[in-house]
């Protein structure tokens, strides 16, 4: 009994040495992120108020001249660009959190895996990083001017920075994260867990579903609504001709395979 016993405790001791130690450099690469978001929040603070500025343009540019923001609460003049900047590091952060999720995961992976995941982070980033950019420079313009210029003339338009700051945050995340659905959708065909048949069948859902997803994430209005849905449908698209792309190379390289065997 003694000795079966014995033999237990090593097996037991060896099959907890791999868990412990992935534990381990899961901590040491949590750590090495949150270091780097603190070092760039730390770069950026100088430039608080100046990155504030930057955000707040859109807005600012449409408002009559001599308007300005306003703070509501006491700490909001503070916390509102302190918030901002923190936002900002962690987005100027996401390729070394990545790469750090993906030294992680990478050992576990077979070299197709590899091969095919190195691309999709990368194009993950880009598109997340082009969703806000479209929000920035295409959706804030079209949609200020919507909100300021159809209120009643004696209505003066004195947004509070805190507000304001939650309201372009909500934007930025949802469209950085409507400009994924083209890796989804070529996810879920490359997986199998669908078909570019099945999906192209389903559109009419499909725009339903981009609809109403623009109605949960934007503002109540029509317009900003239909500038999130309308590029959701389009990237749904790109999604499935990369999809189709994917299947026809992989159908062509499975009956060279055939011949030559």
């Amino acid at each position: 009994m003694s000795m079966s016993g014995d033999s237990q405790e090593p097996r037991n001791e060896q099959s907890q040495a791999p868990l412990i130690e992935h534990l381990i450099e899961l901590r040491s690469r949590l750590i090495k992120s949150v270091v780097v978001i603190l070092v760039i929040f730390l770069g950026l603070y100088a430039f608080a108020n100046d990155i504030y500025s930057f955000v707040a343009e859109p807005l600012m540019a449409l408002l009559p001249e001599g308007s300005q923001m306003i703070a509501t609460e006491v700490a909001s003049p503070f916390l509102a660009p302190f918030k901002l900047t923190l936002v900002v590091a962690v987005f100027i952060a996401i390729p070394f959190v990545l790469h750090q999720a993906w030294a992680f995961v990478a050992p576990g992976l077979y070299d197709n895996e590899k091969a095919l995941a190195i691309p999709i982070l990368a194009s993950s980033v880009v598109l997340f990083y082009a969703g806000a950019a479209f929000a920035y420079y295409i959706v804030f313009p079209l949609l200020f001017a919507f909100f300021t210029q159809t209120g009643p003339e004696n209505v003066a338009v004195m947004t509070d920075i805190n507000q304001y700051l939650n309201f372009v945050l909500k934007l930025f995340f949802a469209f950085g994260v409507a400009f994924e659905i083209p890796i989804a959708t070529f996810l879920l065909i490359l997986s199998g867990a669908t078909t570019v048949e099945s999906l192209s069948q389903k559109r009419p859902y499909i725009i339903l579903g981009c609809f109403v997803v623009g109605m949960l994430l934007t503002p109540p209005d029509v317009i900003s609504q239909s500038l999130l849905a309308i590029p959701m449908y389009l990237l749904y698209e790109v999604g499935l001709l990369f999809g189709r792309l994917v299947r026809k190379r992989k159908a062509k390289a499975e009956a060279e395979e055939q011949e030559s065997q």
